[in-house]
């Protein structure tokens, strides 16, 4: 399935945004690899994943310098037709409960760059994923660079 994913990575001169090719990846363990390696290429302490698929389902991928990855998965409805979404939702819990359409994941895992908990789920459950994830962009501030990229 088509997927758009860039990684931004936090530095001292602001964010820099790089294209990521999620296509071989394995598990969560390859996704963080990848993170890791747009961090240590900036300089980056904070690595956010942004990911969307069709226009069904946005996630987004907070890795902090020393910390395990953060989730959040718009629809994890989309785990059961996606493996992308199957890994992703795998870092959050029980990937074979009854799932629902309710966003799932860390909530929280934008605050402190300019998106709270309840405005992340709201985007998760209202908003166009390719529209959550230019709002998100907006509010940490690395729009132009999301634009470019996308």
């Amino acid at each position: 399935m088509p997927y758009f994913s860039v990684a931004f990575a936090r530095s001292d001169a602001g964010w820099i945004g790089t294209e990521t090719d999620l296509t071989e990846v394995a598990g969560l363990d390859d996704i963080t690899d990848i993170m890791r390696e747009t961090a240590v290429e900036t300089a980056g302490d904070t690595v956010l994943l942004l990911v969307e698929e069709e226009d069904e389902w946005f996630a987004v991928v907070r890795l902090d310098d020393g910390e395990d990855p953060r989730v959040f998965l718009s629809d994890p409805r989309a785990a059961l037709g996606s493996d992308l979404a199957r890994m992703l939702h795998e870092q959050i819990g029980d990937v074979d409960e009854v799932p629902t359409d309710d966003p799932v994941g860390d909530a929280g895992l934008l605050s402190d760059l300019g998106t709270a908990p309840d405005k992340l789920t709201e985007l998760g459950e209202r908003t166009l994923p390719g529209d959550a994830l230019s709002a998100i962009a907006e509010r940490a501030g690395f729009a132009e660079e999301y634009d470019r990229l996308r």
